[in-house]
């Protein structure tokens, strides 16, 4: 038995209500598992249709602001020829949901499962179509390099012998002998690529900020002391907020599930977040914050010495005014005595 689940996730603008979903988990977890990762809830369950056959849709949601779409297909073999074209039709469908819904198709991540199941003798079998495992990984039709091939398939995952997982950038190849529930492992999936999305578009908002604050300060700094800049200060302050939330968000996920150890579903969202690479974009993200704060401290230190010299500058006119008036005072009152 073998099919494909396709997926998208795309940033929306509304947040959605609907049931909040449970995966039961089939392989050991601990009883923090479910409380550790972002809830799903589901928005509604439809039928589409690709090549004559059915396709199952479902469309989810994560609070407050990612849309998800999954299209799942039944497929005689997939190490055939198409694949690949199937797996793009099946994401063409997802997104025709995700533009339905409200979601924004620029701002998306998609990825594909290829489940093989109810077979006899152990997954290794399967080997034997490396290159084509290969390529389906990384939607590529070209004949792959043997050290590419290797490469891709060293990401792999076996907690029982008549189970294997290989994962990439662009899918996972899941074989399951005995066709068990998949969907403690299509969550991770979905969860990680649900981080990348939200690293994606926490760093479009800095770089949307930053130009907002250079703005402001070119716009504030010709401003009397009388203006001030509350403007840039206001800007920084929410700069300084989604710190504090995105470090909230994406540091106390990371540590709960690595409180699970070596067990499968740590094991398999390591194999994830190695090649989905979120490390290194925790570290980009986190290194813009820290360059916005440090451009805080300098704009607050330079709009305190231009604040203290107008001070300064103000401070002598008034004196020269004090002076011109005195002055014009002594003038009068010789005229007066003279006139007397």
């Amino acid at each position: 038995m073998h099919k494909i689940i396709s997926f998208v996730l795309a940033e929306s603008s509304k947040p959605k209500k609907g049931e909040a979903l449970t995966i039961s988990a089939i392989k050991s977890a601990p009883h923090y598992f479910e409380a550790s990762v972002p809830v799903q809830s589901i928005l509604k369950e439809t039928k589409d249709e690709l090549n004559g056959k059915e396709v199952d849709v479902k469309i989810k949601f994560y609070q407050p602001d990612v849309l998800l779409v999954e299209a799942e297909i039944d497929i005689e073999d997939v190490f055939a020829n198409g694949t690949l074209d199937i797996k793009a039709k099946l994401l063409d469908i997802c997104y025709k949901y995700v533009k339905k819904n409200g979601g924004n198709e620029e701002l998306s991540e998609e990825y594909a499962i290829y489940v093989v199941s109810k077979y006899e003798g152990d997954p290794e079998q399967f080997l034997i179509h490396s290159n084509k495992i290969a390529g389906l990984l990384k939607s590529e039709k070209l004949s792959l390099a043997e050290q590419e091939i290797q490469h891709t398939l060293s990401f792999q995952l076996k907690y029982e012998k008549g189970d294997l997982t290989i994962i990439d950038w662009d899918g996972a190849f899941i074989f399951d002998r005995d066709g068990a529930e998949i969907g403690e492992d299509l969550e991770l999936c979905e969860l990680a690529n649900y981080q990348l999305l939200k690293h994606r578009i926490l760093d479009r908002d800095l770089d949307e900020r930053s130009q907002k604050i250079v703005k402001l300060i070119k716009k504030e700094q010709p401003k009397s002391l009388i203006l001030g800049a509350g403007g840039v200060n206001q800007a920084f302050k929410e700069v300084i907020d989604i710190r504090s939330r995105a470090i909230a968000e994406f540091e106390s996920m990371d540590r709960d599930i690595k409180l699970i150890g070596d067990w499968y579903s740590a094991r398999f969202y390591d194999l994830l977040h190695k090649k989905l690479r979120l490390h290194e974009w925790h570290q980009t993200i986190k290194e813009k914050l820290d360059s916005l704060e440090d451009a805080y401290s300098i704009v607050s230190e330079n709009l305190g010495f231009s604040h203290t010299q107008q001070l300064e500058r103000l401070q002598i006119r008034l004196w020269f005014i004090l002076q011109a008036g005195w002055l014009v005072l002594i003038v009068l009152e010789f005229l007066a005595f003279f006139k007397d």
